[in-house]
């Protein structure tokens, strides 16, 4: 083996899926692209990590609600435009023509072009860690979607596709809850 620069290091792990999440401020939506996420446990919990560099925090923090959208490789230059443009001059909904829908709990909408969306309340502000706590409370899936492969951020710039799935739910029936 040879080193890795510890600066690097994250690299070898941030493999999650990146996400884009919806805030609505009392007057506009806006979306923000989010790497950095977390299954908490089986319970319908999940963190993201975000801040202040973020415009869509404030609205966040402010309304402690989010839409959770998980988009496919198809919009992986969406999600990294969406990511390096700023809702404070953009409205990303317009410039990269995505479609808000109405969800049924919260009020920042879904991403009707997205695989899946999430409907969340947050629970807990970590601030210390810039960790967002998140309740599910509504969940959406487009199973008429054809392309299903999502994307994962390396860190540098690069990304990961989804490949094959493989089933191993027999070997772990006792460790999954009722119903998954």
């Amino acid at each position: 083996m040879r080193p890795l620069k510890l600066s690097k290091a994250f690299t070898l792990m941030e493999s999650g899926p990146v996400v884009l999440v919806t805030t609505h401020d009392g007057k506009e939506d806006n979306i923000m692209t989010i790497s950095w996420t977390m299954v908490v446990d089986f319970t319908p919990t999940f963190a993201i990590t975000t801040g202040e560099w973020n415009y869509s925090f404030k609205a966040l923090r402010a309304s402690r609600e989010c839409v959770i959208a998980i988009p496919t490789v198809n919009l992986l230059d969406t999600v990294v435009g969406i990511g390096t443009c700023s809702g404070a001059d953009t409205d990303k909904f317009a410039r990269f023509k995505l479609t808000p829908v109405q969800g049924k709990v919260v009020q920042p909408p879904l991403i009707k072009e997205c695989l899946a969306n999430i409907e969340c309340k947050v629970i807990d502000i970590i601030k210390k860690h810039n960790i967002v706590v998140l309740e599910a409370v509504a969940a959406y899936i487009n199973t008429a979607r054809k392309e299903k492969r999502t994307v994962h951020a390396v860190g540098d710039g690069t990304f990961i596709v989804d490949g094959r799935r493989m089933d191993r739910r027999k070997m772990m029936a006792s460790k999954l809850p009722p119903g998954v």
